[in-house]
């Protein structure tokens, strides 16, 4: 078998370079993401711009896939939002980011922030003071 081909649920197809355009139903296959998201995702992210041919047929270059990369672990595994991932991209200026290396810049999570212990004690004492005083009107009646 040659190492040319690349072959899936019993389909062979030539295997493309790296740099070559992809079509939105192997952007699909290889991401793993259904077609109307990708479609949807386009919608919601200026900065993904595939190539539209005759028919409205999708391009995706190599930018474009890191992109959606990008943007499908944003969204699917660390958590983000639609609206967090549109301002990581707007802020972060990522669109440049994704030109030059082919992938968006992230960096650390802000430090989640430690619960005030004071504050916390006050609210349970606050709780157990009004449980109490369910409790003793529940009583009466």
């Amino acid at each position: 078998m040659s190492d040319d081909l690349l072959i899936e649920e019993g389909h062979r197809r030539p295997r493309k370079a790296p740099t070559a355009f992809r079509t939105i139903s192997e952007v699909s296959e290889d991401l793993q993401i259904p077609q109307h998201v990708l479609r949807f995702w386009e919608t919601k992210f200026t900065q993904l711009k595939p190539l539209k041919r005759g028919g409205g047929r999708r391009y995706y270059r190599p930018e474009d896939i890191a992109l959606l990369k990008r943007v499908s672990d944003l969204l699917y595994t660390q958590g983000y939002t639609i609206k967090g991932v549109q301002r990581l991209l707007k802020d972060g200026g990522a669109e440049e980011e994704v030109a030059a290396h082919g992938e968006l810049p992230l960096g650390d999570p802000p430090p989640a922030e430690e619960p005030d212990q004071r504050a916390l004690q006050e609210v349970l004492e606050e709780l157990d003071a009004i449980g109490a005083a369910l409790h003793q009107l529940a009583s009466r009646g």
